[in-house]
C-alpha cells in the first residue's frame, strides 16, 4: 500500500463524498473508488458504507483514519518543508473572496503576484456566497465579517471601518444630518443582507453606549460594487466599507455623513481574513499568497 492511497482515501473521509474527493485530487471518481475498494481489501476492512446517493463513515474506518491522517500530515509535512528549501513556490492555488473584495483589492495586487511568484498559477473565484472551501476544492477564501469562528484557521489581513456616506449632490438636496437617528427619516440604500437592511449601530468612542438606529428604503442590492454606484448616483445613503470607498472620499464623489461616530451593521471590529483548512501543515503557495496579502493590505 502506498502514501498515495491512503492520502486519497482520507482526502475522500475529509470530503465525505467520492466525487468531492476525485475533484480535489484532480481525479476521476472511478479510479478514486477502486482505490478506496483496494486499501479496504489490503487492510481487511471496510472503511466505508456506500450506496449509489450517500457515503458514511464505519466505526472501523473512523478509528483506522483517525489515527492515520497525523501520519500522514506529518509526512506531507516533512516533505513540503524539504521542498520549499529546495524548489521555487509553485503550483495551483484557488482563492475565493466576494465580489467587491476581489476586484478592489486583490485583482490590482495578481500582476505583483505573478511577478514574484511565477510558477503559481492563480484561479481566483469572487463570489458573494461563502463558498465551501472542502466541498469546492479551494485553498484559501477571504472572509469579511468579524472573527471568524469553527473549524477553520483565519489571519486577519485587514481591519474595516464602515462609514455612512451619500454624494455630494445628495447632501445638497436633503441637508446634513445632526444624529445618527436622522437616517430614520431618509431613503437609505440598504445591503441585501439580513443584518445590514433594517438598523444600523452607532457609538461615539468605544467606551460609549451603542446607539440602534431603524433605517429604511426603496432600493436594496446585494452587491457593494452597486450600492456604492447607487450612492455615487446620489440615490440614498449607503453604509458601506472604508476599503472601497476611502478613494471617492478622497476625490468628493461622496461625502461622509457621520464622520465623528463609529458605524456598523453587526459588529465594530471586523476585517478581512484569510481562511484555510485546519491542517498540521501549510502548502508554500498559500504561505506565500498570504504573506503577500497581509503585505499589500495592511
Amino acid at each position: 500500500m502506498n502514501l498515495s492511497s491512503l492520502q486519497t482515501v482520507l482526502a475522500v473521509e475529509r470530503m465525505g463524498t467520492i466525487v468531492g474527493a476525485a475533484d480535489m485530487m484532480n481525479m476521476d471518481a472511478s479510479n478514486v473508488s477502486r482505490i478506496v475498494a483496494a486499501v479496504e481489501h489490503e487492510i481487511g476492512l471496510r472503511l466505508f458504507d456506500r450506496t449509489t446517493r450517500r457515503l458514511r463513515i464505519t466505526e472501523a474506518g473512523e478509528r483506522y483514519l483517525t489515527r492515520i491522517g497525523p501520519l500522514l500530515d506529518e509526512l506531507e509535512a516533512a516533505r513540503e518543508e524539504a521542498h520549499q528549501t529546495a524548489v521555487e513556490p509553485q503550483g495551483h492555488l484557488r482563492l475565493t473572496s466576494s465580489v467587491a473584495f476581489a476586484i478592489e483589492k486583490i485583482v490590482p495586487l495578481l500582476p505583483a503576484f505573478q511577478d514574484a511568484y511565477p510558477q503559481i498559477t492563480v484561479e481566483l473565484l469572487p463570489s458573494d456566497a461563502n463558498l465551501s472551501l472542502l466541498d469546492q476544492g479551494l485553498d484559501l477564501a477571504v472572509r469579511l465579517a468579524a472573527a471568524p469562528k469553527g473549524d477553520l484557521i483565519s489571519t486577519r489581513v485587514l481591519s474595516t471601518r464602515y462609514r455612512v456616506v451619500a454624494s455630494p449632490a445628495y447632501v445638497e438636496r436633503t441637508g446634513t444630518l445632526r444624529t445618527p437617528e436622522d437616517l430614520s427619516d431618509r431613503n437609505c440604500l440598504r445591503f441585501a443582507l439580513p443584518d445590514f437592511r433594517s438598523r444600523w449601530l452607532f457609538r461615539v468612542g468605544a467606551d460609549e453606549p451603542v446607539r440602534e438606529v431603524e433605517v429604511g428604503g426603496s432600493i436594496l442590492i446585494s452587491n457593494a460594487l452597486a450600492l456604492r454606484d447607487a450612492a455615487r448616483k446620489g440615490m440614498g445613503a449607503a453604509l458601506l466599507a472604508d476599503w472601497l470607498i476611502d478613494r471617492d472620499l478622497e476625490d468628493g464623489k461622496l461625502v461622509d455623513l457621520l464622520p465623528t461616530w463609529d458605524c456598523t451593521a453587526t459588529e465594530f471590529d471586523t476585517g478581512a481574513f484569510i481562511l484555510y483548512p485546519s491542517r498540521t501543515y501549510l502548502p508554500q503557495k498559500n504561505r506565500v499568497m498570504i504573506d503577500f496579502l497581509k503585505d499589500r493590505l495592511k
